[in-house]
């Protein structure tokens, strides 16, 4: 085998590997996946801190001005929202409020939260949700 064909078989390699990752990666995009409580985590503190409503679920979704999905997620949550009177929305620019963000483990934007009306996250997003999907995450939460 000659170089050349060596060259060319690893790139091609390389691709499909890359390829592969990547979809894997966005199949899990705005996928919300229920979370269990964290023993470590003051949840009446975070609860206080995030401004959560105490009388039914809040989403909370973290952004930035130079965020372009962050747009989507807005107008996810505000349909939701509007679908559903009782459920709060709070968010939260990464920029201006970085500490929340480090609480949160929040690595990539945007990153979506529902929490319940006692301030425990319940479910959490990375990417755009599906109005459908947070929608269904929503209602049992309510009162």
């Amino acid at each position: 085998m000659s170089s050349g064909t060596i060259a060319v078989t690893a790139i091609i390699a390389a691709l499909t590997g890359a390829t592969t990752v990547g979809i894997l990666v966005n199949r899990r995009s705005g996928v919300l996946r229920e979370t269990s409580a964290d023993p470590h985590r003051d949840d009446a503190a975070l609860s206080s801190a995030l401004s959560l409503s105490q009388l039914g679920p809040t989403v909370v979704h973290f952004s930035a001005a130079w965020c372009g999905p962050c747009g989507s997620v807005r107008r996810v949550v505000d349909q939701v929202c509007a679908d559903l009177p009782g459920v709060a929305h709070v968010e939260i620019d990464i920029d201006a409020e970085p500490a929340a963000a480090r609480k949160l483990s929040v690595l990539s934007l945007p990153t979506t939260f529902v929490f319940d009306a006692q301030g425990r996250q319940r479910y959490r997003s990375a990417g755009v949700p599906k109005v459908a999907d947070l929608r269904t995450a929503v209602q049992p939460l309510l009162p």
